[in-house]
């Protein structure tokens, strides 16, 4: 081990590219852990997310399209377009201490909703990662129409 330390220094100056990528990988690494436990909502699993629904009755919000939600949808998600989509609402307002997963075709959507939500003062917001796709993926059953 103390061989390794000795020429470790070595190593270093004779692979500058390769010790300034390594640096650069794991500082961005750690900035993005830090991020994530500090973003203030979480990333759920399809499992996860089912369990959310079926044990604390979360309030289920849809943010695709209403064709793309005809199309399928989470059963008893609501659909909400993004461009009407207000953290603000009285409608929302009701819910601010209850659990509230977001949900779109891909996750980056519902991800963006999910940190306004935060913002907007709601205690437990959670969004669904991969969204849809991941749904699905995971053999979910899906609900069609707009019901």
């Amino acid at each position: 081990m103390s061989d390794f330390l000795h020429r470790l220094p070595e190593f270093l100056g004779n692979h500058l590219y390769l010790t300034l990528a390594f640096v650069g990988v794991l500082i961005a690494l750690v900035v993005v852990e830090v991020q994530r436990f500090t973003r203030g909502y979480t990333a759920l699993t399809p499992a996860g997310l089912t369990q959310l629904i079926n044990r604390e009755n979360a309030l289920l919000i849809d943010l695709s399209s209403l064709a793309d939600f005809e199309k399928g949808h989470i059963p008893g998600a609501r659909q909400v377009a993004l461009s009407q989509f207000d953290p603000e609402s009285k409608d929302l307002a009701k819910a601010k201490d209850l659990p509230v997963a977001l949900v779109c075709r891909s996750g980056q959507t519902s991800a963006q909703a999910a940190q306004r939500l935060k913002k907007a003062g709601f205690s437990r917001v959670f969004w669904l990662e991969g969204g849809l796709g991941a749904w699905a993926e995971a053999q979910m059953p899906l609900a069609k129409g707009r019901a």
